[in-house]
């Protein structure tokens, strides 16, 4: 908007100025002399390249070919002003009476090369003191008092370029506009073409108290811009700076398509986040660039949003925004990745996790803070509950805080990081009570085979360009504990004890543990599991980067009066989707086979101390014990022979 008022006044007070001159030519020296007087009220000179002329049909005025307008000795070289062909209608009526109504002004292929300096004025203001002095008093433009009036202004074929003061230069060409001011002292209504994509868009405007507006008062405008895809309306005030207040409504029905027409390709919404928008705010917008938005309504996709935002318009924008919301859902951030952690798809389940790269580019594209309250929110596959989320994004880095989010049926604190500053990574500190893990662990790692809700932490830290490669660089540390419960697969107490057990499941009163995790394998050595009369120790390996397991239980059932429990060994191993359960026999019986291994020895020994008549200890070698006995004897059957004893 500040662009387009800029570009407006400048091309209405510099062509003012040539109908000033032109209408009185009558000759090559009347406009050479024009031309002179020109450049000493205002230090710019006008140049006609070509032969300056009445013309009576189709309109009686004058007509000039190759008209240049010097600029400013502050803004360089460039002309302010080119233009193939200049064309100026006069009513001859009123100038038989003596006064000068100018009907049409008409250019082809005008070029205007425009720019501002620090004290915020334009090479355009062509009157009220010298280019190169410094504006009176608060040093805002001001430009002349017109001293005529145009009834229709069109520009064809007009190109620009507009140099701020700070940030690039916008260029637009096939610039095309009809103006119509029928009142000098009433409201123009303009009609302008713009195609700053190539795609044109179309302005409609009305700026009351034209001639006020011009000389940098304050005047009401209305506009309505309307493009592929969707329009925008403005009702309120401004004046030449740009500075305006009022009510902004916009709708759009291709948000992308709507922004490429002003230049701002590229930005593609996901569904729930305006793909589809309807917009109603209270504006104010600045001079240094900042626009705040107040009493805003929003509807994105059908969820709609009230609060306010504010807005520092810059290569990077910056914003600060607080918005309170109902149910929401923004099915636009599913995605394949959430798919296979939620095992919706066996094909997938069975792939491991997406190698798909992750374009985090989104995180640069602005910087600031936005806090959002909610009833509901159904998004990237998670369910919330009314919640407060704060999103930060700074230089290519976003937080999200929960402050606290209602997620997996309990309560998560905390915040969770995405960078994408140098390489992509993730990483996270939550608190959470009253989880239900079969939602928590189905829905963010695959694993819904555990059930009961948790209390617990969770610290963690992944980089990678694919889910596939955040997960196996996956490392953390965390602990949990859960009060009833249950395991789905197998049941513990029916192996344990004879019955029908639990249906193939395994309910616990109790479950307790800490965890480290590193390189994507999450490792476990104090899992503690109590259920009726059965205690289950676990320690192993959950391999959250390749979707398998590799762990054992050790249930012991308490034994008799006090005697001691059998213990038998469950191994959980393979893939996530089809894990191996099954008893450990071997360790489970290795303490009666080690007893009964002991119990014959110790008849082998008793045994030998009796044959040799000598006390065989059980640290003595066996073997070594039989060999000196041996050698003993021979040793006295010979000394016998040699007629010894």
């Amino acid at each position: 908007m500040k662009l387009i008022l800029r570009i407006l006044g400048a091309l209405i007070a510099t062509l003012v100025v040539l109908v000033v001159v032109l209408f009185m030519l009558p000759g090559e020296k009347v406009a050479g002399l024009a031309a002179d007087q020109l450049e000493a009220q205002t230090g710019r000179k006008l140049t006609f390249q070509g032969e300056v002329r009445f013309t009576l049909w189709p309109m009686l005025g004058v007509k000039s070919d190759g008209v240049v307008l010097s600029n400013a000795d502050w803004a360089g070289p460039e002309p302010m002003l080119t233009a193939e062909r200049l064309s100026i209608g006069i009513s001859a009526g009123d100038l038989l009476r003596g006064k000068v109504r100018v009907t049409e002004v008409s250019a082809v292929l005008p070029h205007l090369n425009l720019s501002e300096r620090a004290d915020g004025r334009g090479n355009w203001v062509l009157g009220g003191e010298s280019d190169g002095a410094a504006a009176a008093g608060a040093g805002e433009p001001q430009a002349a008092a017109l001293p005529i009036s145009i009834e229709k202004l069109t520009l064809t074929g007009a190109s620009l370029r507009y140099q701020p003061h700070k940030g690039a230069p916008v260029e637009m060409s096939s610039v095309d506009m009809v103006l119509r001011w029928p009142d000098p002292s009433g409201t123009v209504n303009v009609d302008l073409t713009l195609r700053p994509a190539g795609a044109p868009l179309q302005v409609q405007a009305e700026v009351g108290s034209f001639a006020a507006f011009l000389n940098g008062a304050v005047s009401s405008v209305g506009a309505s811009v309307a493009a592929d895809g969707g329009s925008l309306r403005f009702d309120g005030r401004a004046d030449l700076t740009g500075a305006a207040t009022g009510r902004v409504t916009a709708k759009t029905t291709d948000t992308e398509a709507f922004l490429t027409a002003f230049g701002q390709s590229g930005i593609a919404l996901p569904q729930g986040l305006g793909q589809a928008m309807v917009i109603g705010a209270d504006a104010t917008y600045t001079t240094d660039g900042r626009l705040a938005l107040r009493d805003m309504a929003l509807d994105l996709d059908g969820n709609r949003l009230e609060g306010g935002l504010d807005v520092v318009l810059s290569d990077v924008p910056q914003f600060t925004a607080q918005l309170n919301g109902g149910d929401l859902t923004v099915p636009g951030l599913t995605s394949a990745a959430t798919a296979a952690a939620a095992g919706e798809s066996s094909e997938v389940a069975a792939s491991g996790w997406s190698k798909e790269p992750i374009d985090a580019a989104a995180l640069a594209l602005a910087n600031g803070t936005a806090v959002v309250s909610f009833n509901s929110l159904k998004a990237a596959g998670l369910e919330f509950g009314a919640s407060k989320l704060s999103l930060t994004l700074d230089r290519s880095r976003g937080v999200l805080k929960l402050k606290p989010a209602a997620l997996f049926g309990g309560q998560v604190l905390g915040q969770v990081v995405a960078n994408n500053r140098n390489g992509f990574s993730v990483g996270g500190k939550l608190s959470f009570n009253g989880i239900r893990l079969e939602k928590g662990l189905g829905q963010l790692a695959g694993y819904d085979r555990l059930n009961g809700e948790a209390l617990g932490e969770l610290e963690y830290l992944a980089s990678g360009g694919s889910l596939d490669a955040l997960m196996r660089s996956l490392s953390g540390k965390g602990w949990l504990e859960v009060n009833k419960g249950f395991f789905t697969g197998f049941d513990l107490e029916k192996l344990m004890r004879s019955g029908r057990g639990n249906g193939g499941s395994t309910v616990f009163d109790q479950l307790s543990g800490s965890y480290a995790i590193e390189k994507g394998n999450l490792v476990n050595q104090d899992l503690l599991v109590t259920l009726k009369g059965i205690r289950a120790d676990g320690s192993g390996r959950i391999g959250l980067g390749a979707q398998d397991l590799d762990y054992r239980f050790a249930p012991t059932i308490s034994g008799l009066n006090g005697a001691a429990g059998l213990t038998i060994p469950v191994l959980i191993t393979g893939p996530w989707a089809d894990p191996k359960i099954r008893p450990d026999l071997k360790n489970a019986l290795q303490p009666e086979i080690d007893a009964v291994e002991q119990e014959a020895k110790d008849r082998v020994i008793e045994k030998l101390s009796e044959e040799l008549d000598m006390e065989v200890t059980p640290e003595q070698d066996l073997n070594q014990v039989i060999r000196d006995r041996i050698e003993q004897e021979a040793k006295d059957q010979l000394l016998r022979l040699l007629g010894g004893d």
